[in-house]
């Protein structure tokens, strides 16, 4: 059988796996066991547009939706501070 891998779209961890099926008996290194605890996230784009991305961890996948959300920025925040002032 062939190896495939599983890498954490945030931190790289990297792990390999076999793929398994009903009709046979699993292999040690089966994915349902090697990937136990992983996070799978698929995101819709489009039409026939997904991107898959595998994390290791909550905290993995936490970090990585921080970094995807917009950033404010730090003049726009400072603005308020010389508000406050006055």
């Amino acid at each position: 059988m062939q190896k495939s891998y599983a890498i954490c779209h945030f931190c790289g961890k990297r792990v390999s796996y076999t793929e398994c099926s009903d009709e046979e008996t699993a292999p040690e290194d089966a994915r349902c066991e090697m990937l136990k605890g992983w996070l799978l996230v698929r995101q819709w784009k489009g039409i026939g547009l997904i991107d898959d991305y595998d994390f290791c961890s909550l905290d993995c996948l936490q970090k990585w939706v921080v970094s995807q959300l917009p950033k404010i920025p730090e003049e726009y925040l400072r603005a308020f501070d010389e508000n406050e002032d006055k």
